[in-house]
């Protein structure tokens, strides 16, 4: 297994990723999608549903990206799409009520213990946690709960952790 190191923004540490070796070169954009973190959901109706697998990369140096499954198995239908983003980029772009509606905070869903990253050592597990901590994470659920087929309602579920803030704290 490769190394995962933390790619840095403004000298703080934001998100694990896995290094492309000079000869090697990604052949599609679903390639280093390895950061697997599992974690459950609260959907709108307030029922909460998974653990989800989510299997994560940086898009950007702010951005992580992430497609989400209900299991590891290899057909397992892609049920949901996490963004985690930067804090200070999230929460300059969005208004407080699209925050409130659709955002959570990281930093209070790693600190629920809910969180679970998987695949790598206890200590990289930590590392990961922490800089996905300084992030806020927008969800969309794709494939509706019971259905044989997405049907093209998308909903957004939070972090059990969730809950509305009065005013967005911008990091400096």
């Amino acid at each position: 297994m490769k190394k995962l190191q933390l790619i840095a923004l403004f000298g703080t540490a934001i998100f694990a990723t896995t290094p492309l070796l000079a000869e090697e070169k990604a052949q599609s954009p679903a390639d280093g999608f390895n950061i697997h973190v599992l974690a459950p959901h609260r959907h709108e109706d307030g029922t909460v549903h998974g653990p989800y697998h989510h299997y994560c990369k940086p898009i950007k140096p702010e951005i992580l990206q992430c497609m989400i499954f209900l299991s590891t198995d290899p057909n397992a239908e892609l049920v949901e799409i996490e963004y985690f983003i930067d804090k200070k980029l999230a929460r300059t772009n969005v208004t407080l009520k699209q925050w409130n509606k659709h955002f959570h905070d990281h930093k209070e869903e790693v600190a629920s213990g809910r969180v679970q990253v998987l695949d790598v050592t206890p200590e990289k597990a930590k590392e990961i946690a922490e800089a996905a901590s300084k992030t806020d994470g927008i969800i969309f659920h794709l494939w509706p709960v019971g259905a044989k087929v997405p049907n093209g309602n998308v909903t957004f579920p939070t972090a059990i952790s969730h809950k509305p803030v009065k005013k967005l704290e911008i990091p400096k």
